[in-house]
């Protein structure tokens, strides 16, 4: 059976909401259903990684003190964490007030310009490649079954799929930077003081491999060019602040 879910994500007191189509393999949903979490998740552990390492590589470089390193290392990881997570949840709470006025802005029109409104229908079907008749015909059938579901879907493109989830986005960001930014900080716990610089720079590039493997993996996507995306990026960070951290030191 048909289930009725909110675009917006929740239960939102519009009772208006997307009728969701049952799909054909419950047991294997689609890769875009992951979008939401995945995007956040990798946005986070990625920031992680590579803000957390860049600090530590930094302060490493300008003052070689494991206990200055440990304790920047913590900071930028709580920091981080607390920063990435509160970023998530605001602008993901922008893009779902946006939303929620279109979702309220169209049931004031269906309201108020119901026959406005069905002939918007009628033209986005034909944009699609209806004849006329057809589009008509569907839309009256869409409109009669559910007619704010239909412009929603169809004219704002909205669907609880897509839908701004903003506690889901903060969450999964702010728990994978946590992860993903211990690994540098352990790595310059553990490693001798001679040696944070390089440890923390191998380790940090065999994390953001595995991280685009996993991304990629969890995606769907080829592994080979998220991977050197990721390594990419996150070396030249790296590499900035490195340089900013030895030029300090040079001057002290």
């Amino acid at each position: 059976p048909e289930s009725t879910k909110c675009p917006t994500g929740g239960q939102a007191p519009l009772g208006d909401c997307i009728m969701a189509d049952p799909s054909a393999h419950p047991g294997d949903p689609h890769y875009v259903d992951r979008s939401g979490w995945l995007r956040a998740a990798v946005l986070g552990a990625n920031d992680g990684i590579v803000s957390v390492s860049s600090l530590v590589v930094g302060v490493a470089a300008a003052d070689p003190d494991p206990r200055a390193i440990l304790i920047a290392g913590v900071a930028g990881l709580a920091a981080g964490a607390m920063s990435m997570a509160a970023g998530e949840y605001v602008s993901v709470s922008s893009q779902s007030d946006i939303e929620r006025a279109d979702i309220e802005r169209e049931t004031v029109a269906l309201a108020e310009m119901p026959e406005e409104e069905f002939g918007e229908l009628v033209a986005i079907y034909e944009a699609r490649g209806l004849s006329t008749a057809t589009a008509e015909a569907v839309a009256r059938e869409l409109t009669e079954a559910d007619a704010l579901g239909a412009h929603v879907r169809d004219e704002l493109g909205l669907s609880e799929v897509h839908a701004a989830n903003p506690l889901q986005a903060a969450l999964a960001s702010g728990a994978t930077f946590s992860v993903a930014a211990a690994i540098p900080v352990l790595a310059a716990y553990l490693a001798p003081p001679s040696a944070i610089i390089p440890t923390v720079l191998i380790i940090t590039v065999l994390s953001l491999i595995a991280l685009g493997a996993l991304g990629a993996k969890a995606g769907a996507a080829p592994m080979l060019p998220a991977i050197l995306r990721v390594v990419r990026w996150g070396v030249f960070a790296m590499a900035v602040t490195a340089g900013v951290g030895w030029l300090f030191g040079v001057s002290v």
